[in-house]
């Protein structure tokens, strides 16, 4: 009785990133497998109801998207577009349950613009770094890695890797072209209120801020000495048989120069343009990989540690991590759905879900925004 107590005990203390076990992971350019919900015992007809409901609730905005960003960010001073944009495609997604696919509609295979779903992909980047040492300490402050200026000064000189992944370092200044405080200003004061506000200590308050986000993908290539792009076909996208179709895109003056040669600094999303440029079937893939915990076909590619990092609360904000959603009970919860879920999330209702519980990944593009709580409901309702 005593060991079975404890074998109990033991296994309910994994945490969930180490409890989920894949053997289907799609080759590259493979028809990807599909099961029926029978397979599952899951409810054909719940099922069938989330797909029609995603399919009905297409993101109002623009399908020209150079015009939809314009609208979406017209209260920001000085917002331009400064990087590639490309008109989109109807709303699409799959749904994997143990990385087959029960679901699927729309064109899986369109490329479109990502936005901020790019976020976890580029905080991706730093999970690698870390696991490579090329970070020490993800406490560690980003000025002794890079001392060009970037992070000068009594506030900038603070920040640490762990604050711009959490977007709470209030760094100050101004990077291709952004300033940071006109990037998401508040809904109250003036231009000069703005400009001119006390900074917050990092670590304190989360401000969903781009500029700063690019701050880190800038960081991050001089850390790498190469282009974040390169990093991530490398290192992620061609191991999880990705296609050859996604791009990375960076501002168009975004350049920077690196051991004598000029390379392209990258967005970490599309507000002004650029970022990732991606299918539902490659988001697909990086979900996968995350819920079988950094692991694709029996080869590591991302620790533990770092996926248990990247889901973890930041004390600002309970519902985010290192670029990751939380579905912590904060201001952003899903009600009914369960707490260790999370997510990517980018403008104009892009998302990348993880389940670990139910061993699933939702991908769901152009479905209104303000509908994913309601989306996700109609799926949990399946199982």
């Amino acid at each position: 009785m005593r060991k079975t107590l404890f074998f109990i005990l033991f296994i309910t203390s994994i945490p969930l990133t180490y409890a989920q076990q894949l053997d289907y992971f799609p080759e590259r350019n493979e028809v990807w497998k599909e099961k029926l919900a029978k397979d599952y015992r899951i409810d054909k007809a719940a099922l069938s109801n989330a797909v029609a409901f995603a399919e009905a609730n297409e993101y109002s905005g623009s399908r020209d998207l150079r015009i939809a960003i314009l609208k979406g960010f017209e209260r920001e001073p000085f917002h331009e577009i400064l990087g590639p944009t490309k008109k989109r495609g109807g709303p699409a997604g799959m749904i994997l349950k143990d990385g087959y696919i029960i679901a699927k509609w729309g064109d899986t295979k369109r490329v479109d613009m990502t936005f901020s779903v790019t976020k976890s992909f580029l905080s991706t980047m730093a999970g690698l770094a870390l696991d490579k040492k090329l970070i020490a300490n993800i406490d560690d402050k980003v000025g002794t890695y890079i001392w060009d200026g970037t992070f000068d000064g009594k506030h900038n000189s603070k920040i640490s890797w762990e604050h711009l992944l959490q977007q709470n370092s209030d760094w100050s200044g101004q990077l291709w072209g952004g300033k940071d405080w006109a990037d998401r200003p508040p809904r109250e004061g003036s231009l000069d209120d703005w400009k001119y506000r006390k900074l917050n200590e990092p670590g304190t308050v989360m401000e969903y801020n781009d500029v700063r986000v690019n701050v880190l993908a800038y960081s991050l290539t001089h850390l790498w000495r190469k282009p974040l792009p390169q990093v991530l076909k490398d290192e992620i996208m061609d191991p999880i048989g990705a296609s050859t179709t996604w791009r990375w895109h960076g501002y168009k003056k975004a350049w920077t120069e690196i051991d004598g040669m000029n390379m392209k600094s990258v967005t970490g999303g599309g507000h002004s343009g650029a970022g990732l440029f991606i299918s539902a079937e490659d988001m697909a893939r990086f979900g996968l990989l995350f819920l079988n915990n950094g692991v694709w076909n029996k080869k590591r590619l991302l620790s533990n540690e770092w996926i248990e990092k990247a889901i973890t609360p930041s004390k600002p904000n309970v519902n985010y991590g290192y670029m990751w959603w939380l579905n912590k009970k904060g201001k952003r919860h899903w009600d009914g759905l369960s707490e260790n879920i999370y997510y990517a999330a980018g403008f104009g209702g892009n998302f990348i879900v993880v389940d670990n519980e139910k061993n699933l990944v939702i991908v769901t593009r152009w479905l209104e925004p303000s509908k994913i709580g309601a989306f996700m409901k109609k799926v949990n309702a399946a199982f």
